[in-house]
C-alpha cells in the first residue's frame, strides 16, 4: 500500500512538474515571431474573441489557454482597445501586458501650411485611420497647420476641433504681441493679412519684407494687387486655378479682388502658418510698396513704380 501511494506521489509531482513546466514555457517564454506584429483590440471585443484571436494568429497554443491566462491575471478585465504594436520574440505574457496599457499606435496626419480649407478638409476626410464624418461649416483661415497624432478610430471632427483651437491660439498671442499702429481692427483682420502674405510667399526670411509692403498700402489707401486674392476670386479655394493669371482676370468683379477693390478682402485666401501670421503682427519696418519674383524662388522689393518697372523687366529677361 505503501508502495502504491509513493507511486502516486511521484507521479503527481512529475505531472506537476511537466504542467508547470508547460505553463512556464507557453507564458513566459519568447515567442516564435521574426517581425513586429499590429494588433488590433476592437471597441467591445470579449476576452473570449481576443483569447480566440491570439491562438489564431499563433500567441497562444490554445484559446482556454489564453482565456484561463486572462482571468487568472486579472487582463479580462482590464483591456484596451487599439492598435498595438507587438515587437517580434515577446511573450505571452508581454504581449497580455501590452494590451492592457493602452499604449497604441499612433498615427499621423500632417496639415501643410498655406491650404485652403476645401484641400485640408479633404486630407483629412481621405485618411484611413479616420472616423466619423466632416463637420460643416468651417471657414476659411480657421485650421492651423500642424502634425496630429492619433489612435485609429479617432473622430475626423476632432482632429478639426484641435486644429481650430491652435489657430486661435496663434492668433491671440500674434495679436496681443503685434506691432503698434498697424492698420488692422482686430484678429481677423490679421489672419486674413497673414493667409495673403502666406500665398504670396513661402521664403521666411522674406516674409517680414512681403507684409511691410501690404502694411505700407494700407495705410495709404492703396489696392493691394496682390495676386493670390484674385486666383482666390475665380476658385474660391475649392480647387487650383490649373494656369497662369491672365490681365483679364484681374478684372473679375468679386470682392476678393485687391486690383478692383482697397483694403483687405473679406476673408482669408488660405490657412496661414504660424510664420505668416508673426509676420503681419510684426512686419519688417520698409519703404517699399511693391515686389515682384526674382526668378529664384523670392522677391526683388521697390520703392517706387519706376523701381518695380525695372525689377519686372529683370525678371522678364530670366
Amino acid at each position: 500500500m505503501k508502495k502504491w501511494i509513493a507511486l502516486i506521489l511521484i507521479t503527481f509531482v512529475i505531472g506537476s512538474l511537466a504542467v508547470y513546466k508547460y505553463i512556464d514555457s507557453a507564458l513566459f517564454s519568447p515567442l516564435d515571431y521574426q517581425s513586429p506584429i499590429v494588433f488590433e483590440l476592437k471597441k467591445g471585443s470579449s476576452a473570449q474573441s481576443v483569447a480566440t484571436e491570439l491562438t489564431q494568429k499563433k500567441l497562444s497554443p490554445h484559446p482556454l489557454f489564453a482565456r484561463l491566462t486572462m482571468r487568472f491575471f486579472g487582463f479580462d478585465k482590464r483591456l484596451r482597445a487599439g492598435e498595438y504594436l507587438l515587437e517580434a520574440k515577446m511573450s505571452l505574457r508581454d504581449i497580455l501586458e501590452k494590451l492592457t496599457s493602452g499604449k497604441v499606435i499612433m498615427h499621423q496626419l500632417t496639415i501643410p501650411e498655406g491650404l485652403t480649407t476645401a484641400k485640408i478638409l479633404e486630407i483629412i476626410d481621405q485618411n484611413n485611420f479616420l472616423s466619423g464624418k466632416i463637420p460643416e461649416n468651417i471657414s476659411e483661415g480657421e485650421l492651423l497647420h500642424e502634425t496630429y497624432s492619433f489612435a485609429k478610430g479617432e473622430l475626423k471632427e476632432n482632429i478639426i476641433r484641435k486644429a481650430k483651437e491652435d489657430m486661435q491660439k496663434a492668433l491671440k498671442q500674434a495679436w496681443q504681441t503685434k506691432a503698434e499702429n498697424l492698420p488692422l481692427k482686430n484678429e481677423n483682420e490679421l489672419l486674413i493679412l497673414a493667409s495673403i502674405i502666406e500665398k504670396e510667399t513661402g521664403v521666411n526670411a522674406e516674409r517680414g519684407k512681403v507684409a511691410s509692403v501690404f502694411i505700407n498700402r494700407l495705410n495709404i489707401d492703396m489696392p493691394l494687387q496682390t495676386d493670390p486674392t484674385v486666383i482666390y476670386a475665380l476658385t474660391l479655394g475649392k480647387s487650383d486655378l490649373g494656369r497662369s493669371l491672365k490681365h483679364k482676370d484681374l478684372e473679375t468683379n468679386s470682392p476678393y479682388n485687391t486690383y478692383i477693390n482697397k483694403g483687405l478682402p473679406p476673408t482669408p485666401i488660405c490657412n496661414p502658418g504660424i510664420k505668416a501670421i508673426k509676420a503681419a503682427a510684426n512686419p519688417d519696418t520698409t519703404p517699399y510698396l511693391y515686389f515682384v519674383a526674382d526668378g529664384k524662388g523670392g522677391h526683388r522689393f521697390g520703392k517706387t513704380l519706376a523701381e518695380h518697372n525695372a525689377n519686372i523687366r529683370l525678371w522678364l529677361k530670366k
